[in-house]
């Protein structure tokens, strides 16, 4: 099943910097949105998480249910995507998570995962506009990412167990002004400017994807593919990183872990290529999705 969060479009309250949002699940004709066909639907993906593995079944019902009966679910035209993760209790991000981008980075690659977090001002939506001051950064990097969603507490939890802590998948692209990035010695700010996180079009169930070390990873950059490998070439699978990371600490349902990039980021390239003013760029992983982002550079 896939989900998605689309700004609301009626007269109820909202703001441009905290638009409302409904919750929808998009089937072969359109977004069935779950306020529609539930009363008490939940109001979006991190309530939906925590109710619990039987309020999925309850969704999953109810929508083929409706779509037996004839709901088609409203055209994806015209609809804006916002974050297909929101309120999650954190971000993970995992750097160095592929050989060939620790080597074009001419960074090493620890006997630990690298793990950093990202702050939930960089979360956006599919096809959404991301802006930034060329005071700060002309050298701001894309990069492809397969983004896991946890759906239960995780704790302790043994490789061979992870991936059925696993609510679903999503693709993140985890934008990166590369001369903070070279600059301080910690990674959350090169990697938090307001959208420079966006996550979507939608939240794949973890029931579609069987193995997320076999899927197709890239980015193409105004027309030209830039990125193209596959998630079998991490340095350490999901269910690794699952393992490392809630040894520690307790994987609250709805985290979003990022798990890395693979090679062929812009600033390893000769000459760089980087994100600009009037950029398109799109990354997608097999099975989950495609997001696009626009860019915008401001003089500011």
């Amino acid at each position: 099943m896939k989900l998605a969060h689309f700004v609301a479009t009626d007269h109820q309250p909202s703001t441009p910097a905290e638009p409302r949002v409904r919750l929808a699940v998009i089937s072969d004709t359109g977004a069935v949105f779950l306020d529609e066909i539930l009363e008490d639907a939940p109001r979006d993906l991190q309530e939906l998480i925590e109710r619990g593995p039987a309020e999925l079944d309850r969704v999953r019902s109810f929508v083929e249910t409706s779509l037996a009966h004839g709901v088609s679910g409203e055209p994806l035209d015209g609809l804006v995507h916002a974050s297909a993760v929101l309120r999650p209790p954190t971000i993970l991000a995992v750097g160095l998570n592929y050989s060939a981008h620790s080597q074009e980075l001419n960074l090493k690659t620890d006997n630990a995962p690298t793990i950093f977090g990202l702050w939930a001002n960089s979360l956006t939506g599919h096809e959404g506009t991301t802006s930034w001051p060329a005071a700060i950064s002309e050298q701001v990097d894309y990069e492809a990412e397969l983004g896991v969603v946890i759906g239960r507490a995780a704790r302790d939890v043994d490789a061979a167990d992870a991936l059925g802590y696993v609510f679903g998948y999503t693709v993140v692209n985890d934008i990166t002004a590369r001369n903070i990035q070279y600059s301080e010695a910690q990674w959350s700010r090169c990697k938090s400017f307001d959208g420079f996180t966006p996550t979507g079009p939608v939240v794949v169930t973890a029931d579609e994807i069987p193995d997320p070390q076999d899927l197709h990873i890239s980015t193409v950059l105004d027309g030209v593919t830039l990125q193209d490998s596959s998630t079998s070439h991490m340095v350490r699978s999901v269910a690794t990183l699952i393992e490392h990371l809630s040894g520690s600490a307790t994987l609250l349902p709805g985290t979003l872990i990022s798990t890395g990039s693979p090679g062929g980021a812009g600033y390893s390239r000769d000459p760089q290529v980087f994100l600009t003013d009037g950029a398109t760029v799109t990354v997608s992983v097999e099975g989950v999705g495609s997001l696009t982002t626009h860019c915008t550079v401001t003089a500011g």
